[in-house]
This record gives C-alpha cells, sequence and structure tokens, in this order.
C-alpha cells in the first residue's frame, strides 16, 4: 500500500524508530496519529516533524490499557475521517538477566507492552481497517523473535508471539483488502533501553554509524516503510538480522549456542 495520502496510526512514535517512521510517513505526504505514552517525547516528534494537527495529530495513550485503546479508532477516524494503516512498533525490552532471576511482574510488563499492545491496537483498528478499499498493518516483532537470545528471554517470547500473531493474521486477510507485514529488526541504534526502565547504555545514532551490522533509526525506518509499500510478507531489517535468520534456518542448535557466547562477551563488556 502505498502510504501518500494515507492516515497511518504509528505505536512508540515519541523517540526511536517511531518517531523516525512518522518522518518519513510524513515526508512522503501520509497523515499520522502518533501514539507513545510520554507526551513530551510526542510533542519533540511533532516539532522535529514540523506539522500541524491536520498532518500528525498526537494521542497520549498507554497502549497495555485496552479500555482506552478501544476508544482510539472513532477519535482518529473523527479526526482524519478515516484510518487506512497502523504500525505497531512500541516495544520494550527485559533487564539482561536470566529467566530465574526475572519477576514475574517484570515478565508480564514485557509481554503486556510488546505482546497485548499490539493485539489491543489490532483488534481496535481492524474493523475500521476492513472498511477501506485497501490498508494495511505492519507488526513489529525482532530477531529476538525467530532466535533466542539468552538474557532476554522473555523479550523474545514476547516478539515470536507478535510474529505467529502476524502472520495468522496475513493469512486470516488473505482474501480482504487489508495486508499484513511483519517485520524483524536486527540492532538498530535507539533509546529502547532507556525506554524500558534499564540503566543499560543505550546504542547512540553515532555508535549505529559507525558500525557495519548497527543501523540508524533513519534507515530502518526507510526499509520498513519500503516493505510496506511493497505489501511485503516479511521484512528483515539489518545485516545481523539476516544472517541469524540464514544461521537459525540452516542449523537452530548452533545457531542457539552461537547466540549465548556472543551474548555473554557482550554482558560481560557492558558490566566491565
Amino acid at each position: 500500500m502505498k502510504v501518500q495520502n494515507k492516515t497511518i496510526v504509528v505505536t512508540g512514535a515519541g523517540s526511536g524508530m517511531g518517531r523516525e517512521l512518522c518522518l518519513l510517513l510524513l515526508k512522503k505526504g501520509a497523515r499520522i496519529a502518533g501514539i507513545d505514552l510520554n507526551a513530551s517525547a510526542l510533542e519533540e516528534t511533532v516539532k522535529i516533524a514540523g506539522a500541524d494537527e491536520n498532518r500528525f495529530k498526537t494521542f497520549v495513550v498507554n497502549i497495555t490499557d485496552r479500555n482506552t485503546v478501544e476508544k482510539l479508532p472513532e477519535q482518529v477516524v473523527a479526526h482524519f475521517g478515516a484510518v487506512d494503516g497502523i504500525i505497531n512498533n512500541a516495544g520494550i525490552i527485559q533487564k539482561f538477566i536470566p529467566v530465574n532471576d526475572l519477576s514475574i511482574e517484570d515478565m508480564e510488563k514485557v509481554m503486556n507492552v510488546n505482546f497485548y499492545g499490539t493485539v489491543f491496537i489490532t483488534k481496535a483498528f481492524l474493523p475500521f481497517l476492513l472498511k477501506r478499499p485497501e490498508a494495511h498493518i505492519v507488526n513489529i516483532s525482532s530477531m529476538g523473535g525467530f532466535i533466542p537470545f539468552p538474557s532476554q528471554t522473555v523479550y523474545g517470547a514476547s516478539k515470536a508471539a507478535v510474529k505467529l500473531f502476524t502472520e495468522g493474521l496475513y493469512a486470516e486477510m488473505k482474501n480482504t483488502a487489508v495486508r499484513v507485514t511483519v517485520v524483524h529488526p536486527g540492532a538498530v541504534a535507539t533509546n529502547i533501553t532507556k525506554n524500558s526502565g534499564l540503566n543499560t547504555p543505550a546504542i547512540t545514532e553515532t555508535e549505529g554509524a559507525k558500525s557495519s551490522m548497527l543501523l540508524t533509526a533513519p534507515k530502518a525506518a526507510k526499509i520498513i516503510i519500503a516493505g510496506m509499500e511493497k505489501n511485503k510478507y516479511r521484512v528483515k531489517v539489518g545485516k545481523d538480522a539476516q544472517l541469524l535468520d540464514f544461521l537459525y534456518r540452516l542449523n537452530p542448535k548452533f545457531a542457539t549456542v552461537f547466540i549465548r557466547k556472543m551474548m555473554q562477551k557482550s554482558l560481560k563488556s557492558v558490566h566491565n
């Protein structure tokens, strides 16, 4: 679905990849309903975009609050007249610790934001999307959604749930005008660690630009929107996601052990 002159809902619009998705969509002529829990971050995105409410309307919403989310579609439609697509981008990671040390409360938080937040937004907007001549749902999973990362096990489980939810939805929507895309980003330079309430240092845009594997958020957004406009079933964002997808398909056990070693080295360097 071409995004020009379309109204697109973007969650996590206040920063990182969500902000860059909004900026790119606006540049391509779309109208944006930007959703985020952080009001000041949303306002910063609007300021950077330089767009008025006819192009970019913000909604401060906790996507894990089902009752609030259910009211969103009518608010968006009342403002823009219609809604043509959603990009479920909002997400958090867990503390970099094993399952044995992770509290049930932390597990629930990760699952609620990453999986149920995606489900609630999709469920609320789907009836409206089905009424459009063409529409699109983009759900952001992760490379952690198809290959396990120790110390991010629950995060990976939440993103694997997003993957299968999206693929099932793709099959259900096959004979409708609603297209569905699942996205698997690799390492992208964003402030997800800060947004997740963690003290782990975030990867900056500058660091991302220096690495052959890391992507900057603008580059990731460009790949995602390109996949959306081409109605792709699956989009892998970054060389690392492409490499690990191939490795996991070739030999899942070897890939799992390989990732374990890489994570041990990475976490050791962070703690030192």
